[in-house]
């Protein structure tokens, strides 16, 4: 009883969350199973509204709201330079990438992004490409939805007291039935309301350390006279608030470009610009989605360090090295049931967002860009059994989730640099250069995953000096060397003029 009168109030609002949402994506059951061009791409017909607050929600997941919310309590006010990254890839992503890449999915009749690799890269080796291009989505998406589901459930622990194997458990697996049952649809229309929620939890998050310190001036007298110490054991002093003060502005630009560079290369992202109704849909997407973007990540990304107002020396000493429960331990000191529910239900939303999202890829890339091309199937019989490899991913995840290898931040980060290093050349080489080859293509995949993986499991943190030297910088410069080095060498492989006419026209 002392447990629901503590929680209930924050328990009840999540579930009516939690409800509405399966409600949406059961709703769109009977749409979505009638054929795969339905289930995957929601038949091209989401309006642009929906399709921003959908790309805004799914870029900023838990790893945001839980993980980069946290890191600003190490690094401070500083931190919240990544934002602007992200902000600037934001509108590259709808100005540069996306009108192009919904006008050549619609050409060339694509509905994933592997696929589109083999239908932009007609060749004898097409095949090859997709099947590696969904390897690797495969690979980068179990250490992202391993970040989101371990910072929820951390949340859910923190705040609710909920076992960590259970939270993620119940994080992991709502999200897989909604996402099984309405496909495009679901992930699209649930991750809009979700987005809504997040923008205004993200307003919320940064008023409770003002008004838990009584207010603007107060709060920034504390938070420049800090007696807490960084990581190291030195005195912070105003290094909250002073530029480059506890952080190496290094780190921050390896952040942004690594999680930014998503927004490029990231397929969950992609595919939301093959979904999109019209021109004028694209057109208010493209305007508004850095606007919703930038507010909420202003917001959340100062809030870390505002939080040290808000805690004793000890508690500051433990959570400058465990910043994945900062957030959780600011709604504990606020103590307001209200503030508490509405917010946890932003923050679930947050990680239920992506999840959904990278749930549906990783379960599209199975069947569609593996299974099928390994063995053909009906077509009848694909969305049956994208639902299927969506559970079964799911499954694999949560049993990942309870022993992370890495931090929220670090594991979001190495799946964006995994992204944007393997498929940002092969993209942008299929929507603008023409002389882009098959071989081009593969080679950068490969160079680009296999930069990630030595860089960071075998020379960035076994090396003096070389820790704050982020895989996606090596990684991404190989990946685009080899891809126009490569592409230049097989110019004989370039597909044909009439093919080339139908990706360009």
């Amino acid at each position: 009883m002392d447990y629901l009168a503590q929680h209930g109030l924050t328990l009840l609002l999540i579930a009516v969350y939690v409800g509405l949402i399966i409600y949406i994506g059961w709703h769109f059951q009977k749409r979505a199973s009638q054929n795969v061009n339905e289930y995957y791409l929601a038949n091209r017909k989401i309006p642009g509204w929906v399709v921003s607050l959908a790309f805004f929600s799914t870029f900023i997941s838990t790893s945001t709201y839980i993980g980069q919310a946290g890191e600003s309590f190490k690094y401070g006010l500083s931190w919240a330079y990544v934002a602007l990254f992200w902000v600037v890839f934001c509108m590259i992503s709808w100005l540069v990438m996306g009108p192009r890449m919904r006008s050549q999915s619609i050409r060339l009749k694509s509905v994933t992004v592997p696929d589109y690799f083999h239908l932009r890269y007609q060749s004898n080796l097409s095949k090859s490409i997709r099947v590696l291009s969904s390897f690797i989505i495969l690979f980068a998406t179990l250490w992202y939805m391993t970040g989101i589901a371990k910072g929820g459930a951390n949340l859910l622990n923190t705040v609710l007291e909920v076992d960590y194997g259970l939270g993620a458990f119940i994080l992991i697996f709502f999200t897989c039935g909604y996402t099984m049952a309405g496909g495009m649809y679901g992930v699209m229309w649930t991750d809009a309301v979700q987005g809504i929620l997040m923008f205004i939890v993200a307003i919320i998050m940064l008023i409770i350390p003002f008004y838990f310190a009584g207010g603007y001036s107060p709060l920034m007298e504390k938070l420049a006279n800090l007696q807490h110490v960084t990581a190291d054991g030195n005195p912070i002093g105003d290094g909250m608030m002073t530029f480059g003060g506890v952080a190496s502005m290094y780190y921050i630009i390896a952040i942004g470009l690594t999680i930014g560079m998503k927004q490029v290369s990231d397929p969950k992202l992609i595919i939301r610009f093959y979904s999109i109704k019209d021109k004028a849909s694209m057109k208010f997407a493209m305007t508004w989605t850095p606007v919703f973007l930038g507010i909420s990540l202003i917001c959340v990304m100062c809030v870390g360090a505002l939080v040290h107002v808000m805690v004793s020396d000890e508690e500051a000493a433990y959570l400058i090295n465990n910043t994945d429960e900062v957030v959780g331990v600011m709604f504990n000191k606020l103590n307001s049931p209200t503030v508490s529910g509405i917010c946890m239900m932003g923050l679930f939303a947050a990680g239920m967002s992506s999840l959904a999202s990278v749930t549906f890829i990783a379960g599209t890339s199975i069947v569609k860009d593996i299974w099928n091309i390994w063995k053909p199937m009906e077509e009848k019989k694909i969305v049956g059994r994208t639902k299927w490899a969506m559970l079964g991913y799911c499954v694999v995840v949560f049993l990942f989730t309870l022993y992370p290898p890495a931090g929220v931040v670090e594991m979001s980060s190495f799946a964006g640099s995994v992204f944007a290093a393997s498929f940002f050349p092969t993209i942008f080489g299929g929507l603008y250069l023409r002389w882009g080859t098959d071989i081009g293509a593969l080679s950068s995949m490969v160079a680009g995953m296999v930069v990630n993986v030595i860089w960071r499991f075998g020379i960035r943190f076994n090396f003096e000096g070389m820790e704050q030297v982020h895989e996606v910088f090596p990684a991404f410069v190989v990946s685009f060397l080899v891809y126009v080095v490569a592409s230049k060498l097989t110019s004989n492989r370039v597909p044909d003029k009439e093919h080339l006419k139908l990706v360009f026209s």
